[in-house]
């Protein structure tokens, strides 16, 4: 039967819009649910700051009155005229194995972005490298991380039929907690200087924490400049996500180093709540949060979720600093695997760092585009 599009415009179709991806992947092992209560906010014209600040539209894909896809379409003003480009984007791509209904969904989007005079469409990537980004293409039987695509490898096929190509590659690594502190970082930590004013704060409290999230975001707004889809934290958006989050941290795993009581360097890394988001099904209420406690109290996985070094600052060994402190706390609390989160393929300084702590790839996302 033939495929019909629909432009979500109801609260009706933006729920469908929502849920259909827990349908779809229903049966699929690997698959790692969003959490639905903040997919609602996310998608929502009035709560999402971002809708309003961009073009966006989202279609939904019906077979014989049957959902069978989704996905949105966004034009990022501020990115395209700050970088001069002319790009449109799909992200939140979700439809069933069949080529048909995966080419009705990205025509619908390259028919908007054309009327609107783009001259190329990019995806998997949403508003900002904060989303959920690329298609994975390898590492399928790895279990799912938090923050990043766990999509079926059929994926890949539908996108690459439907005449996309390959833009960029991003990596995520694993590595191996070792038993004791590796002795170049002993080595390197042993020759960085002390005394040149650097101050490494851990912290013992979420309490303690708090003021320095609007530091952390502020010095990440500073270097990540470069990175490709990077927009600025806004302060509200910050103060948002530490709402979200800093209920599951473990403050043992945020290290930050100041000089002159400012923040020059810091790494925040996070439990893997992943089993307890599968198990809750992506929802909070009635138990979820304590499925999803539970499982950042009992995984032996730590989620590397940022870091950053400032720029004046790099090459003086803040990095060697931040990774020593991090599995020292590791080891103490009997972590056994770093998840690296995700890397461009072409940041060779990061990788490098990430490959002398022998960490292995093994995880890699596409992010593909089309001319049109």
């Amino acid at each position: 039967m033939s495929v019909t599009i629909e432009e979500v415009k109801t609260a009706k179709q933006r729920k469908i819009f929502i849920k259909f991806p827990y349908h779809l992947h229903k049966n699929h092992r690997n698959w790692l649910p969003p959490v639905y209560e903040e997919e609602k906010s996310y998608f929502h014209p009035d709560k999402n700051s971002y809708f309003k600040e961009n073009e966006v539209v989202l279609f939904l894909a019906y077979r014989e009155h049957k959902p069978v896809g989704r996905i949105m379409g966004l034009i990022h003003q501020k990115y395209n005229e700050e970088h001069q480009e002319n790009a449109a984007r799909f992200a939140f791509f979700e439809c069933e194995n069949n080529q048909e209904s995966a080419d009705a969904l990205f025509a619908a989007v390259a028919s908007w972005a054309k009327e609107r005079r783009k001259d190329v469409l990019i995806g998997p990537f949403a508003f900002s490298d904060k989303d959920p980004q690329g298609f994975l293409i390898e590492g399928f039987d790895a279990p799912p991380v938090v923050t990043s695509n766990s999509n079926p490898a059929y994926f890949n096929h539908l996108v690459e039929s439907g005449g996309f190509k390959p833009m960029f590659d991003l990596v995520a690594y694993d590595i191996t907690i070792p038993d004791k502190v590796p002795d170049f970082y002993e080595r390197i930590y042993n020759r960085i200087s002390l005394n040149n004013g650097f101050v490494v704060k851990e912290f013992t409290s979420r309490k303690e924490m708090k003021p320095y999230i609007l530091p952390i975001f502020e010095l990440t707004n500073e270097t990540f400049r470069e990175i490709y889809g990077f927009q600025p934290v806004k302060r509200e958006e910050a103060l948002h996500f530490a709402d979200q989050y800093l209920p599951l941290l473990n403050p043992a795993f945020v290290k930050v180093i100041e000089k002159d009581d400012k923040v020059v360097a810091y790494v925040v890394g996070m439990p893997d709540i992943s089993e307890g988001l599968k198990k809750s099904k992506g929802r909070l209420y009635p138990f979820g949060v304590l499925r999803i406690l539970r499982a950042a109290s009992k995984t032996r996985r730590l989620v590397l979720l940022i870091g950053a070094v400032k720029e004046q600052y790099r090459g003086l060994g803040l990095d060697v600093l931040l990774g020593k402190s991090i599995i020292e706390s590791a080891i103490k609390l009997k972590y056994k695997h770093i998840d690296s989160h995700l890397e461009l393929e072409t940041n060779v300084a990061v990788r490098a760092e990430m490959e002398r702590m022998n960490g292995k790839v093994y995880k890699r996302f596409r992010v593909y585009k089309r001319p049109l």
